[in-house]
């Protein structure tokens, strides 16, 4: 394919999303690569379809002004997404950076942001909440309007919706490989109340029993563990991207590209892997939580 390897190797999450953001709007204004390169080249100067393609596959960089001339000609006119495109665009060549995503965008906006539906892999340890794949229509309901009350009914549908459409990535044909870690504590927080608790601790039970779905949990008597130091994921995308963190904080969410820090996480998520306990002994924990709501 003509590819440089040791450049492709070396290529960060930001610029795979930048190309993959590019890629899905282009999509979504129903043009094909030819289609779009023959309207740049009427008011944008010198584009070809190999180079737009090349540009999608990251085999060539793309400039931040090529970058503007793409969201002109795809009609993006929502300001938070061509600034977070531009912002790609800009420090797509910087390596070990940690890209802030931003927790007041909306969250049917970010299917944008994620890089999940890409994913063939995903470690994840949660301390709060079941994590956002593994929730039900009525917990997500009960987090955001507990999380952020006074929201209208149509945005927390429209979030609801968001959230439950994410969760295609577990039943596609070639599904996620997902493993899970949950503090206990996440099991005895009653969100939504008993109802909506025994919904969602069903839906978990029913989540743990595929093939490609690994659910543990973290007891409290693990005593001092990396889980001090909070949730966290580890994301895998297909070769050669390397694994990445993914961390949220009150700020937002970031994604933490640098080696060691990567290899930081993998560590303690082998740490937590070891002290947690069994997937059978997690699933009768799940149960017994569950009779707790009856």
């Amino acid at each position: 394919m003509g590819q440089d390897n040791g450049e492709v190797v070396n290529a960060t999450v930001r610029r795979w999303q930048l190309t993959e953001t590019l890629r899905q709007l282009r999509e979504q204004a129903g043009l094909t690569i030819d289609q779009a390169v023959a309207r740049l080249k009427q008011n944008s100067g010198r584009w070809s379809s190999s180079k737009l393609s090349r540009i999608e596959t990251r085999e060539q960089g793309v400039r931040v002004r090529e970058v503007e001339q793409l969201l002109d000609l795809y009609e993006v006119e929502d300001v938070p997404l061509r600034n977070w495109v531009v912002e790609l665009a800009g420090t797509a060549h910087e390596r070990g950076y940690w890209l802030a995503l931003r927790k007041d965008l909306p969250e049917d906006f970010h299917s944008f942001l994620s890089v999940e539906s890409s994913l063939i892999a995903l470690r994840q340890f949660e301390t709060m909440v079941f994590p956002g794949l593994l929730q039900t229509a009525d917990f997500v309901r009960a987090l955001v309007n507990g999380a952020a009350p006074g929201l209208s009914e149509e945005i927390v549908e429209r979030r609801v919706a968001a959230r439950l459409g994410r969760q295609r990535i577990l039943n596609r044909e070639q599904p996620l490989q997902y493993h899970v870690i949950l503090d206990e504590a996440v099991l005895e927080r009653p969100v939504g109340g008993s109802r909506v608790m025994r919904t969602q601790l069903r839906h978990l039970l029913d989540e743990a029993t595929r093939d490609h779905v690994t659910i543990q949990i973290l007891p409290k008597t693990a005593g001092a563990t990396p889980a001090l130091d909070g949730p966290f994921s580890l994301l895998t995308l297909p070769d050669p991207i390397p694994d990445f963190g993914y961390a949220e904080g009150h700020g937002g969410g970031v994604y933490i590209e640098d080696r060691s820090s990567v290899r930081d996480c993998t560590f303690k998520f082998g740490i937590l892997t070891e002290r947690s306990c069994s997937q059978a002994d997690s699933i009768a924990l799940i149960e017994q939580a569950l009779q707790g709501y009856s």
